[in-house]
């Protein structure tokens, strides 16, 4: 621990060292944290407005949206800043602290994507069931294991790689600190601490994708079956944005924590984080508000009396 003690800063990795690519780079993440704020505190807002969307599906989503704001504003605030006054300089304490918000938003997401599709699964394959199953406080005790779940494994993932000792030099090739790269810096030894993340990580994404899966396999063998063609389109228009989602989610970050480890800087590392730590919460609104039927129509109405508010 005293080694560790003597780490006090990390140095991040920026997208270039051209002065004007980084002012480009700091316009174009700055403009896609406001997306991703104003699209997650829309459905939060509409969502909470509407008493026609007071229902688990959009329970759910408001946590899924909340999580979204939380997930981007671990990362990309800190990216824009650093490449706004040209720093790549980042505490210890700032890592740690990155690292712990950054797992446990992003944990508690994938928990809460595993509970949409069993919510999915629940309302299309046991409709006549699905009041007594899903009911408010079903809701509100899935929802709460999913952030408590979130914040163990952030906790465990955080306390095992920065209970490590830290070997020069400390730059972490990436725009903010992830795990992947901190292992990379671990002294020789201190393998124990990369094979208990890796292993959490791999429990984590497995098991929730796997119950997904098996989620819409039973989904999608009741939908074939409906005879009504509005019925199969509407199940479908609601169940394949959220899988597809989910699998850009968990197939990039499952990705980036196991490839092999490269000691050199890759664009293509860049690439792939920005895959998962800025694409979904700026596309998530995107694809459950335009893809969604009830979200235009209460986004409509909303629009609607604030003009017709507005003309009087």
């Amino acid at each position: 621990m005293a080694n560790v003690s003597m780490v006090t800063e990390f140095l991040l990795l920026g997208f270039s060292e051209v002065r004007e690519l980084q002012l480009v780079h700091t316009e174009l993440f700055l403009l896609v944290f406001l997306a991703a704020l104003m699209g997650n505190l829309l459905i939060i807002t509409i969502s909470a407005l509407d008493q026609r969307l007071h229902t688990p599906m959009y329970f759910f989503l408001r946590h899924l949206s909340l999580l979204d704001i939380c997930y981007i504003t671990a990362t990309v605030p800190k990216s824009i800043l650093n490449s706004l006054t040209n720093s790549r300089s980042i505490s210890f304490l700032g890592c740690t602290t990155k690292v712990f918000l950054f797992l446990l938003f992003g944990g508690s997401e994938v928990f809460i994507l595993t509970a949409m599709s069993y919510d999915r699964y629940t309302a299309i394959c046991c409709p006549l069931r699905y009041d007594i199953i899903m009911n408010r406080e079903v809701c509100a005790k899935i929802a709460a294991a999913s952030w408590l779940s979130g914040g163990l494994y952030s906790l465990m993932n955080t306390a095992t790689t920065f209970s490590s000792h830290f070997c020069a030099p400390r730059i972490i090739y990436q725009f903010y600190c992830e795990v992947p790269q901190l292992l990379k810096l671990m002294c020789p030894g201190e393998a124990r601490a990369e094979v208990c993340v890796l292993v959490l990580s791999v429990i984590l994404c497995l098991g929730c994708f796997v119950s997904i899966l098996v989620s819409y396999a039973h989904i999608f063998l009741v939908v074939l079956k409906m005879p009504a063609t509005e019925g199969r389109s509407k199940a479908f228009s609601t169940c394949l944005p959220h899988l597809a989602v989910v699998s850009l989610f968990l197939f990039t970050s499952s990705f980036a924590h196991l490839k092999p480890p490269s000691f050199s800087p890759s664009i293509m590392d860049l690439l792939v984080s920005v895959l998962y730590t800025v694409l979904p919460p700026t596309l998530n609104p995107l694809i459950y508000s335009l893809k969604n039927r009830d979200m235009k129509v209460a986004l409509g109405k909303i629009f609607s009396v604030h003009f017709i508010f507005g003309v009087n």
